[in-house]
């Protein structure tokens, strides 16, 4: 098997400015145990990387619908699929098999946490849109008191902030989701993969997962 560093030296960039370490969640739940909800918290910050590692694996598969046309140099991403994180598991949406969710599944696991440490961070993630919004909100706070109080000069300050935020958002956001939002799953043990419908009736896959030290 592939050691994390060497798979990492194979990639030639990894998103991290660090090496994530296997045990540094767990160790991180012993020193911090008493702190109410913290495994719940660590548990949806790995499955979320997962979620993401999952997404980009089923995108790449021969078997995958095709995705739009997007350019050469990215990597593949299949817009027709997508998930939603909890500290038991996550959600796929999506036109996908259970047989092949659950190869997709496993091999996402094997591949993010061998040193694919890039499987964590997508384009389409929800950090990003939340990013864009609390930029934008900041950005035109900023510029109202800036600029004159006239309704022309507000109407152009606001537009400035949105375009602003909506080229700074991805960026941003990739930072979020590197070093907020997921964690490399070390600890997450595949349980069972289900059809079933979400909170709000939705038709899904439900990949339940659970904690090991």
């Amino acid at each position: 098997m592939t050691t994390a560093a060497s798979a990492s030296s194979q990639m030639g960039q990894s998103p991290f400015d660090f090496v994530p370490q296997p045990t540094q969640d767990a160790d991180l739940l012993k020193q911090l145990a008493f702190v109410p909800g913290l495994k719940e918290l660590l548990m949806l910050r790995q499955v979320h990387a997962l979620e993401h590692a999952t997404v980009w694996v089923l995108s790449q598969s021969p078997t995958s619908p095709a995705p739009s046309r997007i350019a050469s140099a990215s990597p593949a991403d299949n817009e027709g699929l997508g998930g939603m994180s909890t500290d038991s598991g996550f959600y796929l949406y999506g036109n996908v098999s259970t047989a092949s969710l659950q190869r997709a599944v496993r091999r996402a696991l094997q591949r993010i946490t061998t040193g694919e440490w890039d499987l964590a961070v997508h384009p389409r993630c929800g950090t990003n849109l939340s990013v864009g919004m609390l930029l934008t909100a900041g950005l035109a706070v900023g510029i109202h008191l800036l600029l004159p109080r006239g309704p022309i000069e507000q109407l152009i300050g606001l537009g400035i902030a949105a375009t602003t935020a909506s080229q700074l958002a991805p960026d941003v956001g990739s930072v979020a989701q590197r070093y907020v939002t997921t964690a490399i799953p070390f600890n997450l043990v595949i349980d069972d993969i289900t059809l079933t419908r979400d909170l709000w009736g939705r038709s899904a896959h439900f990949v339940r997962v659970r904690w090991n030290e």
